[in-house]
């Protein structure tokens, strides 16, 4: 199997360095390549080209985003990264072709033009905020939702390209009650669970 880590983090000095998503992009390595499986880097903050981005998403069969959230998503410089990528991807037709539709056929839906099915999309995270915010009912800011919902705009990318979309995995509280060791480890029974 081959697998895909795009690391999002964007640095902010003194404030967000970027050493946690590190550690659980460089676990999630670990943990592939120790069962025999290929690993490919990309660090967005460092630079890529969109093109060897697209052949990246074309050799993986897992692509897993390793991201802070900031501001209720990812930094910009991943939305950059797919407005540009994907854009390849579509002006190639190599990951979709078109959205779906065609005016021969109205009953074929928005969203099914992809060419990537049989491929997975995963997102691990790091949050401020607490796991007791999310999927409460009572929960102020989120009424009732999920880290799901908050991530639909991100999914929805790679759901259009016929990706299957894996349970994210997070790391909740990371600045007033981080348990990373714990953390750590669940992150590996997740892998375990929805990657393999």
């Amino acid at each position: 199997m081959k697998i895909l880590i795009i690391n999002a983090h964007l640095t902010y000095p003194g404030w967000s360095e970027g050493k946690l998503n590190l550690a659980f992009m460089e676990l999630a390595k670990t943990f592939f390549v120790e069962r025999g499986h290929q690993v490919v880097e990309t660090f967005i903050e460092r630079g890529y080209k969109p093109e060897e981005e697209v052949n990246k998403h074309l050799a993986a069969d897992v692509v897993l985003l390793q991201t802070p959230v900031n501001w209720f998503s990812a930094p910009w410089i991943y939305k950059k990264y797919v407005d540009e990528v994907f854009n390849v991807g579509l002006s190639t037709k190599a990951l979709l072709e078109g959205d779906g539709r065609t005016r021969k056929d109205p009953s074929k839906q928005y969203g099914t033009g992809g060419k990537m099915q049989g491929r997975k999309f995963m997102i691990s995270a790091t949050w401020n905020a607490p796991r007791e915010a999310f999927d409460n009912p009572n929960g102020k800011l989120y009424g009732g939702k999920g880290t799901a919902d908050l991530f639909l705009h991100i999914t929805s990318n790679y759901k259009f390209c016929g990706y299957d979309i894996l349970p994210a995995f997070g790391i909740f509280d990371i600045f007033k009650n981080p348990d990373v060791p714990h953390a750590l480890e669940d992150y590996k029974r997740h892998l375990e669970k929805h990657c393999l």
